[in-house]
């Protein structure tokens, strides 16, 4: 690394360092949404589809399983 790419790089490192010592006048008013996985998602998902089958009637969900289902099944 040549002299002038060595100072840019402390440089940029010095910038980056002020940048952190910096604290925001509200930290709580931005907060840092965490990462959330596929089967955390996906959990949630089934969660509120739970939730929802739960809150409509049964008899609604009854009668969808039974329209769903074949009537006659043929035998040969």
């Amino acid at each position: 690394m040549n002299r002038k790419q060595e100072m840019i790089k402390k440089l940029a490192k010095r910038a980056k360092a002020r940048k952190n010592k910096v604290v925001p006048s509200n930290p709580s008013s931005k907060t840092v949404e965490r990462y959330i996985s596929k089967a955390e998602r996906e959990k949630i998902a089934l969660a509120a589809a739970a939730e929802q089958a739960a809150a409509n009637n049964d008899t609604d969900a009854a009668a969808e399983a039974v329209v769903d289902t074949p009537e006659t099944t043929d035998k040969k």
